[in-house]
């Protein structure tokens, strides 16, 4: 089974575009256009990977993932910062288990950026679930 990635971003060519490279690597992918729908997408059936946007409408990325973080639900979902500008690299760096991509980011290196959180043999989701029934 492949691995689920949820991409949140307002802007849907930039959704459409990062679905597309992650479509023709065979990952299954969800999308939202902002951090309330991603969350409920979340809660509902967690993704083994998050690519966000920084700037969002309603809550930015970084207060949306910050949120994940403090709920051991959902605190182990690694999340790939997508951005136009390098402001926010320190606060990204603090959340753990993030990566940080500038815009326009080739797909390769997205690709990359990917396979680093989600190694072929074992899912996040599949993790939490393992974590969650060893307490």
């Amino acid at each position: 089974m492949s691995h689920k990635i949820l991409i949140v971003d307002d802007d849907a060519s930039m959704r459409d575009l990062i679905a597309l490279h992650l479509r023709a690597a065979d990952y299954r992918v969800e999308e939202a256009e902002d951090a309330i729908a991603a969350g409920y997408q979340v809660l509902k059936s967690p993704p083994d990977l998050i690519i966000s946007d920084v700037e969002l409408p309603h809550m930015n990325g970084l207060d949306f993932v910050a949120a994940l973080r403090a709920d051991p639900a959902t605190d182990l979902i690694p999340v790939i910062f997508l951005t136009a500008t390098d402001e926010h690299y320190e606060r990204v760096r603090q959340l753990g288990r993030t990566e940080y991509l500038m815009k326009p980011t080739r797909g390769d290196v997205l690709l990359g950026a990917v396979r680093k959180y989600l190694p072929a043999s074992y899912s996040s989701s599949r993790m939490l679930r393992s974590l969650a029934s060893a307490t």
